[in-house]
């Protein structure tokens, strides 16, 4: 998660913002390249399960830990790529109980195998490992581990580490591409205090030496950077869902201090459930359960194990981000986080540059709550459109492929939710979109996918030519800008600021017949119409575009 707050004043730069030139090609190096490409080091073995031991010493921040990496052989290789960033210290590495050399590079450590590597083989390698891993100043945006206390004084650690990568903290292949296919959490934590993390609890074990291990374990897929500690003074309490799939298990982990203002606030959950699989479709981990976790940072999307730190109010912080009221009766951090079991969990972006996939979907899905809350379409539309004013256009919405770049940190939020919402006025049939959003669901269910299969998807089943609409939101800075004028008694009209080819349609109210599709191109047009002048003429707002009168005889 990396929501930001935009101020006023920026808001009202936008314009110039959008029609400022493109921004220079960033540039990247060999740890980019070695973080987020599937390079000879990774592409040859399928991880399939991790086996996760930490013990956590909350007095000095440091963890002695080691990682079981399961792995299936795709391709005969004996050097292996496994990252871990310092200042964490490699103890030693194994595999059948023999040392493994390694050399690190950065965050990467690169293994030497003496033993054969024979395609469709299942091989472990452990690594063990120890120190103080890197700490979140600012979680969850920076990432790392935090170390607080709760009011009372309590040790309350935790992690968030979406951006800053898993291996800040365990050794995996810190990859989107590539997801175990169930993994086992067990954290040690001193007696007074209680872990949680993700999937369900499978055994709780006091050690004899004032520590207590619990382990968990997750039966589903899983992206390395949702695995989550949340040690605490937590107190637990549970309900049941009754939804698509059968039987939901709830399961609510506030510290002990807050459980009443707890049970209170977090009783959105059961609407929240009920509208988004309306949406999406089933829940995607009946086998794992929802949890909702107090946390001592904002939030985070942690698969099954969602993090809270609202601090039990509504909206973002106690705001509306759309700045329109829609935003104050629900409880940001439930819809949007919990909306990622579905974006981003579930149907998961293989790589980061696709990371609009994940955000722009969960961002989408608050417009969808308020619809859901009110009963009333406009009202999500207005919610939606309210937040364009956090719009920034500092770089396109997509990142760069191979690289760990996930584009525009800011706008894969708003812009892609506005980018969505617009292609449900192209749908133009709200239970099409809907069957689409779920179908989305269905057919990438528990999968890492590229940008191009969502865009291929919502075209194809739309029925709808979207290829210019996804180039131009989500590949460029430029919003369309819709001109117009009255010529010779017509309503003339064209698109600037776009790519080449860019052919949406939009609806306008036009004096006198009301709404009308018109079909502009980068060449003027006129609606044939006879029009007097341009009262009650409008643009519909649904339609992410800037409207732009221009004088007549303007060429």
């Amino acid at each position: 998660m990396n929501i930001r707050r935009m101020l006023a004043a920026l808001a009202l730069m936008a314009a110039a913002v959008v029609a400022a030139p493109a921004q220079q090609p960033a540039k990247f190096t060999h740890a980019d390249s070695l973080r987020g490409g599937n390079g000879p080091g990774r592409s040859w073995w399928d991880a399939t399960f991790y086996d996760l031991h930490v013990a956590i010493a909350p007095a000095d921040s440091s963890i002695r830990a080691w990682n079981g990496i399961t792995y299936r052989v795709l391709s005969a290789s004996q050097v292996m790529q496994v990252d871990l960033q310092p200042p964490l210290v490699v103890d030693s590495i194994r595999q059948n109980r023999r040392n493994v050399t390694w050399k690190r590079d950065g965050n990467a450590l690169f293994l030497t195998l003496t033993e054969p590597q024979r395609v469709g083989d299942t091989k472990t390698v452990a690594v063990y490992y120890h120190g103080k891993p890197i700490a979140a100043k600012r979680p969850p945006w920076d990432g790392g581990y935090i170390w607080q206390r709760d009011s009372l004084g309590n040790p309350w650690v935790a992690t968030a580490n979406e951006g800053l990568g898993a291996s800040a903290w365990w050794p995996n292949k810190d990859f989107f591409g590539d997801e175990p296919d169930s993994q086992r959490v067990a954290i040690t934590v001193p007696d007074s205090m209680m872990n949680v993390s993700n999937g369900r609890m499978r055994s709780r074990v006091r050690n004899g030496d004032g520590t207590t291990t619990y382990e968990w374990f997750v039966a589903e897929p899983i992206n390395n950077y949702n695995i989550a500690v949340n040690a605490g003074t937590y107190e637990h309490f549970f309900n049941v869902y009754q939804g698509e799939a059968g039987t939901l298990s709830l399961d609510f982990w506030p510290l002990k201090i807050h459980v009443d203002t707890a049970r209170k606030q977090w009783a959105q959950v059961t609407p929240m459930m009920k509208c988004f699989e309306k949406w999406f479709g089933p829940y995607p981990w009946y086998r794992d359960g929802y949890k909702l976790v107090e946390a001592p940072h904002l939030g985070m999307e942690h698969q099954s194990a969602v993090a809270y730190g609202n601090r039990f109010q509504n909206g973002y912080l106690g705001r509306d981000l759309s700045k329109t009221g829609r935003g104050l009766t629900w409880d940001f951090i439930i819809v949007h986080e919990s909306a990622h079991e579905w974006w981003g969990n579930s149907l998961t972006a293989r790589d980061a540059s696709y990371m609009w996939i994940h955000e722009s979907f969960a961002n989408y899905a608050e417009n969808l709550y308020v619809e859901c809350q009110t009963g009333d379409r406009q009202a999500g539309a207005e919610y939606v459109i309210g937040t364009r004013s956090l719009v920034r256009n500092d770089r396109p919405v997509e990142g760069v492929a191979g690289v760990n770049d996930e584009g525009s940190g800011n706008d894969h939020y708003y812009k892609g939710g506005n980018l969505l919402h617009l292609v449900r006025q192209l749908v133009g049939d709200d239970e099409k979109w809907r069957q689409i959003l779920r179908g989305l669901q269905s057919t990438f269910r528990h999968q890492t996918i590229s940008g191009a299969q969502v865009e291929e998807y919502v075209t194809r089943e739309s029925g709808v030519n979207l290829a210019k609409v996804w180039d131009q939101y989500l590949r460029t800075t430029m919003i369309p800008e819709f001109e117009y004028k009255v010529e010779n008694g017509q309503l003339a009209y064209r698109w600037t600021n776009v790519i080449a080819g860019f052919n949406m349609p939009v609806v306008v109210t036009l004096p006198e017949r009301g709404r009308v599709t018109l079909h502009p191109t980068t060449e003027w047009k006129t609606d044939g119409g006879a029009l007097q002048g341009l009262g009650g003429f409008a643009v519909d707002a649904n339609y992410y575009v800037t409207p732009k009168p221009v004088s007549p005889g303007t060429r």
